[in-house]
């Protein structure tokens, strides 16, 4: 049965302040919203730049609580102003030396539901990842929205087919993963990883990416955001890999079904003969 959602993700560039960069992505959410949205995800820690090319102490100053830190809690009035669930990746401060690289999900009116860590941390030139974030331990929520079951997964946990699996197994129809990644590292795995989970787990993604370069690096983020279906088939266009761009979709969440129905890989999973994944 045909249960289209209306769907948006914006990659954006950094503007130079916090204050800014929130600004311009409540601008996209109203715009959203005006063209029938029911969902929004931004990118990787949206409100900051991708501070993580440094390692320097001076950048824990963009981490928050969530959800109580003001990014959150000004999200959480868009979200009732606008009706939408907005899915919002920030840099969280859970106590004092206890960072995240988090995603906050927050329902159509306004409620929050909870929060996803990042879970694979990366510690490569331009992405000095380990230097700020503990490894994500809250699991792999799957928040029951307004829209459907949203998950996320963050940048650099889609190469890893675990997490993907696991939000698949805890009932998710669609999964954003905000990103940060730059063209030359592994741009010729992005229009390959999302669409190949996409169909080996049999939902709906969101792939984000930044664009553009910012202050602290060399980093050249190409953009390329997307939607993919459960068939691992683009929905619509793929955005720009230079310039600021809000993407709006229809998503029919019927497709889920049939394509489990047709492909059944969930039926003829094998969790007995997986033992040896887990082991250290």
């Amino acid at each position: 049965m045909s249960h289209v959602v209306r769907a948006a993700l914006v990659q954006a560039t950094w503007t130079g302040d916090t204050e800014s960069m929130i600004a311009k992505h409540e601008e996209h959410a109203r715009e959203a919203a005006r063209q029938g949205a029911q969902v929004i995800g931004f990118q990787e820690v949206f409100n900051a730049p991708y501070f993580c090319q440094v390692q320097e102490p001076e950048h824990y100053r963009w981490a928050e609580a969530v959800p109580d830190g003001p990014t959150v809690r000004r999200m959480r009035d868009l979200a009732r102003e606008t009706g939408m669930v907005i899915v919002v990746p920030v840099f969280e401060l859970e106590g004092s030396g206890f960072y995240y690289n988090t995603a906050a999900v927050i329902d159509a009116d306004g409620s929050y539901l909870g929060k996803y860590r990042k879970h694979h941390i990366p510690q490569v030139k331009g992405f000095w990842e380990k230097y700020y974030f503990r490894p994500g331990n809250a699991g792999w929520p799957v928040f029951d929205t307004a829209v459907g079951k949203v998950g996320v997964y963050i940048c650099y946990d889609r190469h890893f087919p675990e997490g993907w699996r696991q939000l698949g197994l805890n009932g998710a129809q669609l999964v954003y993963n905000p990103s940060a990644t730059s063209r030359g590292l592994s741009s010729h795995l992005w229009q390959l990883e999302q669409p190949a989970s996409a169909v080996a787990n049999e939902y709906f993604i969101a792939a984000i990416n930044r664009v553009g370069q910012e202050e602290y690096g060399d980093n050249d983020f190409y953009g390329t955001s997307y939607f993919v279906d459960p068939r691992g088939q683009f929905v619509g266009e793929v955005a720009s890999d230079k310039v600021e761009e809000l993407l709006v979709r229809d998503l029919d969440f019927g497709l889920i079904e049939e394509v489990r129905q047709q492909w059944a890989f969930y039926r003829d999973r094998r969790p007995d003969a997986y033992d040896g994944l887990v082991e250290p």
